[in-house]
C-alpha cells in the first residue's frame, strides 16, 4: 500500500497557518507529501523546504487572480489548487490536510489500519474523521451545527475524484455529473487550529482570501463576539507536532457574556437542543457513510 499526503499553500506564514506542524504530523504514515505551493511573498517556501524530508514534493503554482468571484465560481481557485496537488499524488490513498489541520500521533496507527482494512474494498472511496475546532485559545473548542463535526480527508486515488470549489471532494459519475464519495470512518480526529491564530492574522486572512469567496471584504473579526454556549473546555492533549506552536493560555476562552445572538446563532441553539433530545446531528455531510 502506498499513501500520498497532499495540501496547497500560499503565504502560510503571514496568514498564521501551522502548516509545518500539519505536514509533520502525518509524515510517519505517508510515502510522499505533495504540496501545491503558490507564489508567496513571505517565507512559506523556505519553511517548507526546511522540513528537509525526502518525502516532500513541491509543485510550484500561480494562482488565477482574474477569476470571477460570483456564486457560480465561489472558491474555485481553492478547488484548482487542491486538485492540482491531488492530481500529482501517486499513492493508493491520498490524505488531504488543510494548512491549519493537525493529526495526533496517537491516531496514526488507527488511520493506517483503516487504510489497510479498506484498501481492497471498492465500496469505500473515502475515509472520514471527527473534528475538534479550537477557538480563541488552545483550551477551548466550538461545538454547534455551525461547525462541521466530520469530514472526509482520505480519498481513494484510483477513482475520478476532484475538489470543485475547494470545500469537499466529488467523485465523477460521468463527464458532467459528480456525487459525494462513499465512505468509512477512521475512528480518528482532525485537530483544527485555524481559529486560534491571532485576530490580526485572522482578519488579514479574511481580507486576503475574500476575493476568492465573496464580492466584498468581510467585516473585521472579533473572537469574543460568539455565542458563549457553543464554547467547551478541551481536556485532552494536543498533538506533539503543534504543542510548541500554540500560545500559552489559562482557562476557557472568554466570550462576550453580553453578545447579541444573530438569527443564525438562535437557530443553532434550537438545533443543539433537538440534538441533545433526539441524538441526531444536523451537520451537512459531504459523503455517504457505507461502512
Amino acid at each position: 500500500m502506498k499513501v500520498s499526503g497532499f495540501t496547497f499553500l500560499r503565504n502560510g506564514q503571514k496568514l498564521g497557518y501551522p502548516f509545518v506542524e500539519s505536514i509533520r504530523s502525518i509524515l510517519p504514515i505517508v510515502d510522499e507529501f505533495v504540496i501545491a505551493l503558490g507564489r508567496s511573498d513571505d517565507d512559506t517556501e523556505e519553511m517548507v523546504r526546511a522540513i528537509g524530508d525526502p518525502k516532500l514534493r513541491i509543485i510550484p503554482t500561480v494562482w488565477n487572480e482574474r477569476i470571477r468571484n460570483d456564486y457560480s465560481v465561489k472558491g474555485f481557485v481553492y478547488g484548482q489548487q487542491k486538485s492540482i496537488a491531488l492530481f500529482n499524488c501517486t499513492g493508493d490513498w491520498a490524505f488531504y490536510l488543510e494548512g491549519d489541520e493537525v493529526v495526533h500521533e496517537d491516531d496514526l496507527p488507527k488511520i493506517r489500519a483503516a487504510m489497510e482494512k479498506y484498501l481492497n474494498d471498492e465500496a469505500v472511496e473515502a475515509l472520514v474523521f471527527d473534528y475538534i475546532h479550537f477557538y480563541g485559545n488552545k483550551n477551548t473548542y466550538a461545538w454547534s451545527p455551525a461547525w462541521y463535526r466530520t469530514a472526509p480527508r482520505i480519498l481513494r486515488n484510483t477513482i475520478p475524484g476532484w475538489a470543485p470549489k475547494g470545500l469537499y471532494f466529488l467523485v465523477m459519475k460521468d463527464h458532467k455529473r459528480g456525487r459525494y464519495p462513499r465512505a468509512a470512518h477512521t475512528g480518528a480526529t482532525i485537530y483544527h487550529y485555524g481559529w486560534v491564530r491571532s485576530e490580526a492574522q485572522m482578519n488579514l486572512r479574511r481580507q486576503t482570501n475574500s476575493k476568492y469567496w465573496a464580492n466584498q471584504p468581510p467585516p473585521p473579526m472579533n473572537y469574543a463576539e460568539i455565542d458563549p454556549q457553543i464554547l467547551r473546555p478541551f481536556t485532552g492533549t494536543h498533538p506533539k507536532a503543534v504543542q510548541e506552536w500554540l500560545e500559552p493560555a489559562e482557562g476557557v476562552f472568554a466570550a462576550n457574556p453580553n453578545h447579541r445572538l444573530t438569527s443564525r446563532e438562535k437557530k443553532h441553539r434550537v438545533m443543539m437542543k433537538l440534538e441533545s433530545w433526539f441524538g441526531f446531528r444536523f451537520n451537512k455531510k459531504h459523503y455517504r457513510l457505507v461502512r
